[in-house]
C-alpha cells in the first residue's frame, strides 16, 4: 500500500516555529491556518556590510530594522519573488542569489517562513519606495530596534565571511 503524496509544507497548519515573538500577545484570527512564505535578501556589499531597511509605516512592527524582501506569490519561485520584491521595495535589480537558510517565525499577526538568500550582485540605485529607511551595517549591527525574526539571521551571519566572491 502506498501513501498519498504529502501536502506542500506551506499548507500545513501547526508548523513548529523556530522563534515565537511576543508570546503573551493574542494571535490574529486564523493565525496558523496558513504559513506565509517570505523571500528575504541579505545583500552583502564589497566591504562585507549588510543592507537593513526599516519596516514601512502602517505595517506590523513598523520602524523595526529587517532585511528587505516580501511575500512569495502563488506559483512564484523564491528567486523570482526576491527579484520582484527588491525591485518594488528598494529599486534594485539583483543578479545571482545563494539560498542560505529558512526560518519559521510565529508573530502575533502571522506565521511566516523566511526563505533567506545571500545576494552579492545587484545593479541600480537604492530607492526606498515604501517610505522606509536603509543602512549598510557591519556586524555586529548598530541599527535598533531589530525585527525579532532578523535577530537569528544576524547571529547566523556572524560566523560567515561576508566578502564578495573573487572575480575570475
Amino acid at each position: 500500500m502506498s501513501l498519498p503524496p504529502p501536502l506542500p509544507e506551506w499548507t500545513l497548519p501547526n508548523v513548529p516555529p523556530a522563534l515565537v515573538v511576543d508570546a503573551e500577545r493574542p494571535r490574529a484570527p486564523g493565525h496558523g491556518q496558513r504559513l506565509i512564505e517570505v523571500a528575504v535578501g541579505v545583500l552583502v556589499d564589497a566591504q562585507g556590510r549588510v543592507l537593513l531597511t526599516t519596516r514601512p509605516p502602517g505595517k506590523a512592527y513598523a520602524g523595526c530594522w529587517e532585511f528587505p524582501g516580501g511575500k512569495i506569490e502563488a506559483g512564484e519561485s523564491l528567486e523570482a519573488a526576491l527579484r520582484r520584491e527588491l525591485q518594488e521595495e528598494i529599486g534594485l535589480q539583483i543578479g545571482a542569489v545563494q539560498p542560505w537558510r529558512s526560518l519559521v517565525v510565529d508573530y502575533p499577526h502571522a506565521l511566516v517562513r523566511l526563505q533567506v538568500c545571500l545576494v552579492r550582485d545587484w545593479s541600480g540605485t537604492l530607492h526606498m519606495h515604501e517610505g522606509q529607511s536603509c543602512a549598510w551595517q557591519s556586524l555586529p549591527v548598530q541599527a535598533a530596534p531589530l525585527l525579532p525574526g532578523s535577530v537569528p539571521l544576524l547571529q547566523g551571519l556572524q560566523g560567515l565571511v561576508l566578502q564578495p566572491p573573487l572575480a575570475p
